[in-house]
């Protein structure tokens, strides 16, 4: 793809260019912040996940078991506000995308480096307001801070609201960022029709953050201001109105799935290529239908409404509406099958989040319709179905392609290569144990269950253990995760350049890659997918 020469493997690099804490903290080294970024993500989906396995724990019978009534709601609060705000909605963008779009752009950093770093100390203040109402009286209205409820309630519903607040500003300004470095930094050559794919999944995913995340600043702002002084715009004893609340909050929550999803599609653009040595099929129908898919998550907004007492018209229309993101949803799969057919496969670690991705997703997808169809969804809303869906599409899918990135970007950001043996079981822990939880909870959700409910009748008990069992391997396979991870940073084997023999441009400078990321300024002269060498080498595997 690229005529680029490269520094000897073992030189400097960005991980030892300088050293000591303050190199870090004041580091403009967008590899060094997107690790700062990943570390942080990490962290907090330790915490998210805890909470997790604790509610699940709770629920795995009937009646009281470690918690009450009023612990349980404030442990789901956390663990949806947590799981959203600070771990899924970053996860990709902040973290991989900001350690592999500058090199896989051929670019020495991001176009503002200064204002790269002030996004990731913004998002840090925004998520220590936001946990620190933990060691306080807690919130309680759950991830969606519904009015009136979140208006009276006497928890510290402003402090999880301010951390929200200060965080939004941190996507918006990653987003510009991101948006300014694929316009003006692409190596010489990278044309927009040779963009690799992640990039158009990110430059999607910028436009909705960009767009859509003033609008729930602006509404939390609101919240905040009902409670403080009361202003009547949700409040209907001051003649405000709930509903509206909603409407605000679901027109940036609703793409806020799509900043999730967009970005976990790019990443599996990337690996299905290399994994199945063909080059990409329908490159332009997977690019567009990123922009189709940002465009059609505007205007969607509603179907989390059915039953909010909205006109009939109005249900009608979303509804049809929501339909529609089947459309370049199912573009892109239909590529990466067509990508897949007749390839010559190759299953390591990467490919089997992909095919992981791919199961959760278009379950959580093809259940997507259920709700979507407004006779369906008048019996299912607020039901663990609700919950079952939005797990496999928001977890599912966004954390499956997560892993997917980090095992197959691991040897770039390190310079190290992990088990591969260990990588799969890993792998299939997750996967089944995210099936065991989930799976059970459609048929709950079907047979009437509620979500968000401390306790439920005797004759849910069989189902929710299962769910709980599930979890627990869930825990267990991130967990041996994060044991071989740190086994491959101290004593892993030595990664080459290009392990997975790939061709966009992060694969054409060493492992790890140095601290302008290429001495000379790369030039590309093919199309990034345009040719696969039949026999592939995996460098390193165990």
């Amino acid at each position: 793809m690229a005529h680029q020469a490269t520094v000897a493997d073992g030189g400097d690099n960005y991980l030892n260019h300088s050293k000591g804490l303050m190199s870090w903290l004041t580091t403009l080294d967008h590899k060094r912040i997107g690790l700062m970024y990943l570390a942080s993500v990490l962290l907090f989906f330790l915490v998210g996940g805890i909470f997790a396995l604790l509610i699940r724990l709770e629920l795995y019978k009937s009646g009281t078991q470690i918690i009450d009534a009023n612990t349980y709601n404030r442990f789901f609060t956390y663990h949806g506000a947590i799981m959203v705000f600070l771990v899924i909605i970053p996860s990709i963008p902040a973290a991989l995308g900001n350690f592999i779009l500058p090199i896989i752009l051929g670019a020495k950093d991001v176009a503002f480096p200064r204002l790269n770093l002030a996004s990731y100390y913004i998002f840090m203040v925004g998520a220590i307001f936001a946990v620190a109402a933990l060691f306080l009286r807690g919130a309680d209205t759950g991830w969606t801070f519904y009015t009136p409820y979140s208006i009276r309630t006497n928890t510290t519903v402003i402090l999880v609201l301010t951390g929200a607040f200060i965080a939004g500003f941190s996507s918006i300004l990653t987003g510009l960022n991101f948006i300014v470095t694929i316009h003006k930094l692409r190596a010489p050559g990278l044309s927009w029709s040779r963009l690799p794919l992640f990039c158009w999944a990110l430059y999607a995913t910028s436009i909705i953050q960009v767009l859509a995340t003033p609008v729930l600043a602006i509404t939390l702002l609101l919240l905040m201001m009902e409670r403080i002084v009361g202003i009547g715009i949700f409040d209907p004893k001051l003649g405000g109105d709930p509903i509206l609340f909603q409407h605000f909050f679901w027109f940036y929550s609703h793409p806020a799935v799509y900043i999730m999803i967009l970005p976990a599609m790019g990443v599996i653009s990337e690996i299905i290529p290399v994994f199945s040595r063909k080059p990409m099929f329908g490159y332009k129908a997977i690019a567009y239908s990123s922009f189709g898919i940002a465009l059609i998550a505007f205007i969607v907004w509603g179907h989390h409404m059915f039953v909010s007492g909205q006109a009939e018209l109005a249900n009608f229309v979303f509804s049809l509406l929501t339909m529609f993101v089947a459309v370049p949803t199912g573009v892109k799969v239909f590529s990466w099958i067509g990508t897949m057919y007749k390839g010559s496969m190759h299953y390591y670690a990467p490919m089997l989040y992909v095919f992981g991705f791919l199961e959760l997703f278009t379950i959580g997808g093809l259940t997507g319709v259920f709700l979507a169809t407004l006779a369906i969804d008048v019996h299912l809303t607020q039901t663990y179905f609700v919950v079952a869906h939005f797990h496999y599409v928001m977890v599912g899918g966004t954390l499956m392609s997560l892993m997917a990135g980090l095992h197959y970007w691991f040897p770039k950001m390190f310079g190290k290569m992990y088990s591969e043996r260990s990588a799969q079981i890993s792998f299939w822990l997750i996967l089944i144990g995210f099936n065991v939880t989930f799976l059970p909870q459609f048929v709950l959700g079907a047979q009437g269950m509620p979500r968000r409910y401390w306790d439920y009748l005797p004759e849910f008990t069989t189902l929710n253990r299962i769910s709980t069992v599930g979890s627990w391997f869930i825990g267990l396979g991130f967990l041996y995760a994060a044991v071989y991870f740190y086994q491959a940073l101290r004593s892993g084997k030595k990664a080459s350049a290009n392990p997975w023999n790939a061709l966009t441009l992060e694969w054409q400078t060493p492992s790890p890659p140095p601290h302008e990321n290429f001495i000379e300024t790369p030039v590309v002269t093919s199309w990034p997918y345009e040719y696969l060498p039949e026999n592939i080498y995996m460098q390193g595997n165990s």
